[in-house]
């Protein structure tokens, strides 16, 4: 398998997590108590006096470690140099994490626009080629998306997959990969 090759596989992989990180946070997002719920007592159990059981602990923990991804925003340390924000968009959730042992960070970034899917995949296009990236198209397209590409920089251990999902008036993108951060 070429370095290209297996690189792909990596941010096809990362972006799979991206979808479903996707998914779990805005299902997290619709739960807005803190308070565990609580199953109202059915008529029977009423009738006989016997109490409705209680939930000895939350699903959700307080606290939660979110120091690499936001979820609205722009995650800090996401290099919106590189990958800025198209204008108009809302974002849904961005992760940044750097990768342990290397100069890379591991970011992901999922947003909403009503910006045609062209028009979007040319406004992420045009920074990551003034950077030195190569567009290149995946070795299967992905059914259901209006657009996809992919951006490699190097040896191939800095590689982006972009797709774009149209639906009615919006476009939603998913971007993932691994990019090379600057020296601090």
């Amino acid at each position: 398998m070429s370095s290209h090759t297996a690189a792909f596989a990596r941010a096809r992989s990362g972006l799979a997590a991206v979808v479903v990180t996707l998914a779990v946070a805005v299902s997290a997002a619709g739960c807005s108590t803190s308070s565990p719920g609580r199953e109202a007592p059915t008529s029977s159990a009423v009738a006989l006096g016997t109490p409705a059981p209680a939930p000895s602990e939350t699903l959700l923990t307080e606290g939660a470690d979110s120091s690499h991804s936001a979820v609205g925003q722009v995650a800090d340390g996401f290099p919106t140099a590189l990958v800025p924000v198209p204008d108009g968009a809302e974002v849904l959730v961005s992760s940044a994490e750097p990768v342990d042992g290397t100069d890379l960070t591991e970011i992901s970034l999922n947003l909403r626009t009503a910006q045609d899917a062209a028009g979007l995949l040319a406004a992420v296009r045009a920074p990551l080629l003034a950077a030195g990236f190569t567009e290149g198209t995946p070795p299967a397209a992905e059914p259901g998306l209006a657009a996809q590409s992919t951006f490699s920089r190097g040896d191939g251990s800095e590689l982006l997959v972009v797709g774009i999902l149209d639906r009615a008036d919006e476009r939603t993108l998913t971007l993932g990969g691994r990019v090379r951060t600057p020296a601090p």
